[in-house]
């Protein structure tokens, strides 16, 4: 592997070719997409479930898009080629709707915890809301310029309790 060494000074490329520190709001919040995304990876690789598999696949995929998204300023906007849409944030509530149907929903207050994987899912969901709360400052300050990647976030986090919620009312086999 060849190393750049650019950021070693504390500063990191945006997908134009700007240069900002690590500490920017924008790798601030995409690095948090990151670890997000790091975390639905470790469920995914522990269930044994296809259909939570690719659930989390989905979702990974489209935070890399919602991260391209907060890694390119205004004026670079319209190069990119894929952004989160409300179609996106459609399917996750079309998502959490098809789970539902499957089990009943608890009306009591969660520990996660319960399996594995479901507590993996659940700490993925932290890290969504963490993110959504950064992403929140963001479209505060006139950063955001794709609204929905709000909603989405939401919404993620409210399809990955009722994922982990799914995992521990069917079980899947996963892996200890």
């Amino acid at each position: 592997m060849k190393f750049s060494k650019k950021g070693d000074g504390g500063e990191t490329s945006l997908l134009g070719g700007q240069r900002v520190p690590k500490f920017d709001p924008r790798p601030e919040t995409y690095g948090v997409l990151d670890e997000a995304s790091s975390a639905m990876g470790v469920a995914r690789a522990m269930t044994g479930n296809p259909k939570i598999k690719a659930i989390l696949l989905s979702v990974q995929k489209d935070l890399l898009v919602i991260g391209a998204e907060l890694s390119t300023l205004q004026e670079d906007y319209g190069k990119l080629a894929t952004r989160v849409s409300d179609k996106d944030a459609d399917r996750l509530e079309h998502i959490i709707e098809d789970l539902q149907t499957a089990f009943e929903m608890k009306r009591e207050f969660i520990y996660p915890g319960e399996t594995v994987v479901s507590a993996q899912i659940d700490v993925a969901r932290t890290i969504i809301r963490r993110a959504e709360r950064k992403a929140a400052l963001l479209k505060k300050d006139g950063i955001i310029q794709n609204e929905t990647i709000n909603r989405y976030l939401n919404r993620c986090a409210d399809m990955l309790f009722t994922l982990a919620r799914y995992e521990e009312a069917i079980g899947d086999g996963y892996v200890t």
